[in-house]
């Protein structure tokens, strides 16, 4: 059964607009994590999170009303990397360095 585009997929790290909790509004956030059950973990611009959203509740934001372009796109984060990371979903970033790839999409 096919999507759309290969440039409609939502990965992580995409910003976007979901349905918060299942509800009318969509609110916007960045996929922070994409599970291997077709769900995704959202963490929204207000601080919140939601696990195992359904892709159908979700839609990408649109790139040309982006205010800041995302730094080196499409380069991969590995061991030694210097980062800006929220500290445990909270909403503010933290510089850092990845020091472990969990080899699930997770970093230490």
């Amino acid at each position: 059964e096919g999507g759309g585009a290969s440039s409609d997929k939502l990965r992580e790290g995409d910003k976007v607009e979901a349905k918060y909790r299942g509800r009318e509004k969509y609110y916007p956030g960045k996929i922070d994590r994409e599970r291997s059950d077709g769900t995704y973990d959202i963490a929204y611009d207000d601080g919140e999170r939601e696990t195992r959203v359904e892709a159908r509740l979700i839609r990408k934001k649109d790139r040309s009303r982006s205010r800041s372009p995302s730094p080196k796109h499409g380069r991969k984060l590995r061991e030694g990397a210097k980062v800006e990371a929220r500290y445990r979903g909270r909403s503010k970033f933290y510089p850092g360095k990845i020091s472990r790839d969990r080899g699930d999409g997770t970093f230490d």
